[in-house]
């Protein structure tokens, strides 16, 4: 392999997020490492690009996570396309840091082999991350809970996705279901021995055209970035979590490239906080219940309504009433689809699956449309300047529904979870403050913790 030389004008990574919790994920890592950064919530022109010129990570927010192989097979190569078009020496397919995927839904091997048709060379893949507690060693991935760690597969979350549950830890396992691509490991003895190089080198020789990085501390960090960053001067392909920026930058400020940034700056607290959530998870169902004990004006949508569009369209009407009427009050206001896998909104939702009068994908759109419907009809109603949505499938949908187009990290919160500012052509909620989450992101306290800006 040549070294990679450090580039001075490109940008040095555009990546595709395949949810948009996750794709900020990203920008908390390279934004407040000081490598500005812009995250788009579609491919963009070359007009808006312009707009951010100096931007040397390049994002496009999509919602892969949620979707089948055919719409891969469809969508995807175009975004890659727009990646490839950037220059950018790596380009990245971002994926959840808990890996959650299967070969119907969200396949990240399906969205590996569209890759190897437009890349050469090998795919790293690495989804560690030590800020979000994220661990892989021999293969397995390990993610903490409750400040303790779990295999993933006995996760007390993942193991329980309503969606894409984790029911197995060793991740070239759990690929290789979803694709007929070799994968190579190099594994945490080889980090540490100094022989990563050459097992990367070897597994390649044998045919491996996945290379997967196990990840356990501060030193496989950085050599993890460095097997990702040198490479022969050719664009990267990766496969992984924002431990994939986050192990380029430990490399990069080693190699003296990148200096250590300044702490960022911390986020003021707002008057009144807005939220919205498609989340199931049982991370969420105890935030909401945190929150509704702090004086949050809580409601939930009815999921029983959704096969019907006449029906939902008056639960809107409603809900937009009810929450309308808390904000006037002076209240924090927080809409939900459920609380919990245990919710029986969730049994609602299954039991429209079973009569097979609509899909998944699609009753999971409807959903995220509901709530940026709802989200949007009371910002216009009652501006406010910081809004929270949660959960990671539904999210993207919300946002778009808000009319904007682009959005910039501008302080921390919680680890995975920046506050961001929103961005938009001749929008009205241009310079909205938004703290997107994914389910199991945040300690019970994260919707306080968004109203005050308090860090953790």
């Amino acid at each position: 392999m040549n070294t990679q030389s450090w580039p001075h004008t490109s940008p040095l990574i555009a990546y595709y997020g395949d949810d948009l919790t996750g794709s900020t994920a990203v920008m908390e890592v390279t934004a407040f490492a000081g490598l500005e950064t812009v995250l788009f919530l579609d491919a963009p022109s070359q007009e808006r690009l312009a707009d951010f010129s100096q931007a040397r990570v390049i994002g496009i927010a999509g919602d892969a996570r949620a979707r089948s192989p055919d719409w891969m097979e469809a969508h995807l190569p175009d975004y890659y396309s727009v990646l490839q078009k950037t220059k950018a020496p790596i380009i990245h397919y971002k994926v959840c840091s808990t890996f959650d995927s299967s070969p119907e839904i969200g396949s990240i091997g399906k969205a590996a082999e569209l890759a190897a048709q437009k890349f050469s060379g090998p795919i790293p893949m690495l989804i560690g991350d030590l800020g979000m507690g994220r661990y892989q060693c021999f293969g397995h991935l390990f993610a903490m809970a409750q400040g303790q760690a779990y295999r993933i597969d006995r996760h007390p979350v993942m193991s329980r996705h309503p969606v894409t549950p984790m029911h197995e830890a060793d991740l070239t396992r759990h690929l290789a279901k979803q694709t007929d691509l070799k994968i190579g490991l190099v594994d945490f003895v080889a980090m540490h021995k100094g022989l990563a190089t050459k097992t990367f080198d070897e597994a390649v020789k044998e045919g491996a055209r996945i290379i997967a990085l196990d990840m356990l501390d501060a030193c496989s960090l950085v050599e993890a970035g460095r097997l990702i960053w040198v490479h022969n001067n050719q664009q990267r392909f990766c496969i992984g979590s924002q431990g994939i920026e986050a192990a380029l930058v430990a490399y990069w400020q080693q190699q003296k490239w990148v200096e250590p940034a300044a702490p960022p700056q911390q986020a003021q607290a707002c008057s009144q906080l807005l939220a919205v959530s498609g989340s199931v998870s049982p991370t969420t169902a105890a935030q909401i219940a945190h929150a509704r004990a702090h004086g949050f004006a809580t409601f939930a949508l009815d999921l029983k309504k959704l096969g019907d569009e006449n029906l939902w369209s008056a639960m809107i009407d409603r809900l937009y009433a009810e929450a309308l009427q808390a904000l006037h009050k002076g209240q924090d206001v927080l809409i939900s689809s459920a609380e919990g896998p245990d919710d029986p909104a969730v049994a609602a939702f299954k039991q429209i699956l079973d009569k097979q009068a609509f899909d998944f994908e699609t009753l999971n759109t409807t959903i995220g449309q509901i709530l940026g419907i709802l989200l949007n009809r009371l910002l216009s109603a009652h501006p406010v300047t910081r809004v929270v949505i949660s959960g990671g499938d539904t999210s993207g949908r919300v946002a778009r529904e808000l009319g904007i187009d682009a959005l910039t990290a501008f302080a921390p919160l919680v680890p995975g979870a920046p506050l961001c500012r929103a961005h938009g052509v001749a929008s009205r909620n241009q310079g909205l403050e938004l703290l997107l989450k994914g389910g199991q992101v945040g300690g019970p306290d994260i919707f306080m913790r968004a109203k005050t800006g308090a860090a953790s």
